[in-house]
């Protein structure tokens, strides 16, 4: 129970805190919520992206998955991803990756890990077809940190793919995808694709992930 009071009692202090420079801070925002973004990130504990990025309650719509996945299957995601898009509006979709990634890690070995292994199939199809530059790379660490990235590329493609976005566009150009990767060992978040907000750029998307392994 240590562990929980403990929660509680930070909670107090954050409240209290919080309240002493703004007493209204909560009740202004109980009442709705107007996220810019829709971030959907991996469910390691290691990746508290709202302290990392400073955003305030009501800012940011989060849904977490083990590896940030994006599957046409995932009814909770494709259901988070509606709501974002169709009635938050939000502006911007952001799949965030981070290096260190267990779900990964566990995808680009040869171990069964039972159910989990049908949720990292999608993540094991895209070793597969960078079989080719990850084996360039020549050491472990880099491959393991460059299938991070092209998990992300690959999630947020598979956004573009999805119904919901692919209307969205037709009504304008939002929401914009970005893909980004955390970096555990220093905190620091990475830029890898910004402001995919149509099917030009999915397309151009795409052909720099087939041409980073010769085709």
């Amino acid at each position: 129970m240590e562990y929980i009071r403990r929660l509680f009692a930070q909670n107090r202090d954050i409240v209290a805190d919080i309240c002493k420079h703004d007493p209204e801070f909560f009740a202004k925002r109980a009442n709705k919520q107007e996220p810019h973004f829709l971030f959907i990130g991996c469910a390691d504990s290691r990746v508290p992206i709202e302290t990392l990025t400073g955003v305030a309650p009501g800012e940011m719509f989060v849904h977490r998955n083990i590896a940030n996945q994006v599957r046409s299957v995932d009814l909770n995601l494709l259901s988070v991803l509606q709501y974002a898009v169709e009635v938050l509006d939000v502006e911007h979709v952001i799949v965030c990756g981070h290096y260190g990634c267990g779900g990964v890690k566990a995808a680009m070995g040869d171990q069964s890990y039972g159910l989990v292994d049908h949720w990292l199939a999608g993540i094991r199809d895209t070793c597969a077809r960078h079989e080719m530059e990850l084996a360039r790379l020549g050491d472990d660490k880099r491959r393991f940190e460059r299938m991070v990235d092209l998990n992300v590329l690959r999630q947020v493609h598979n956004l573009t793919r999805t119904p919901i976005v692919q209307s969205a566009w037709k009504r304008g150009r939002r929401p914009m995808l970005h893909g980004i990767v955390y970096d555990i060992h220093d905190g620091l978040l990475k830029e890898l694709v910004m402001q995919v907000d149509g099917n030009d750029r999915a397309r151009e998307l795409l052909t720099t992930q087939r041409d980073s392994v010769g085709g």
